[in-house]
């Protein structure tokens, strides 16, 4: 499959829920999610391009994406390169809703 890792993310790092393989570190996601969240918050304020919507990064091997999903937490969603971004995006907006009327 194109996701290989998914991951609910409070805004301080802390993993909620998770479906990540063996060798990926809950702790060490959630950390690093933390920190690229405030990175993105801080450049998007200084930038004046307002708040934070998503965060994509494109590596050699895939994406990272991570979506703001309400009540303080963030949706990380990790895909490889033949991922298609835009049924990322679309599932990854209606896990939201689905988790906003559980939150």
């Amino acid at each position: 499959p194109d996701v290989e890792a998914v991951a609910l993310i409070s805004e301080d790092g802390l993993v909620v829920a998770s479906a990540l393989p063996q060798d990926l570190d809950e702790i060490r996601v959630g950390g690093m999610s933390a920190t690229l969240l405030s990175l993105g918050t801080r450049s998007s304020a200084e930038l004046r391009r307002g708040n934070v919507e998503e965060i994509i990064v494109r590596g050699e091997q895939g994406y990272t994406v991570m979506l703001k999903a309400g009540q303080g937490t963030l949706l990380l969603v990790v895909a490889n390169q033949n991922a298609k971004l835009g049924l990322i995006f679309f599932d990854m907006r209606e896990t939201i809703e689905k988790l906003a009327k559980i939150l």
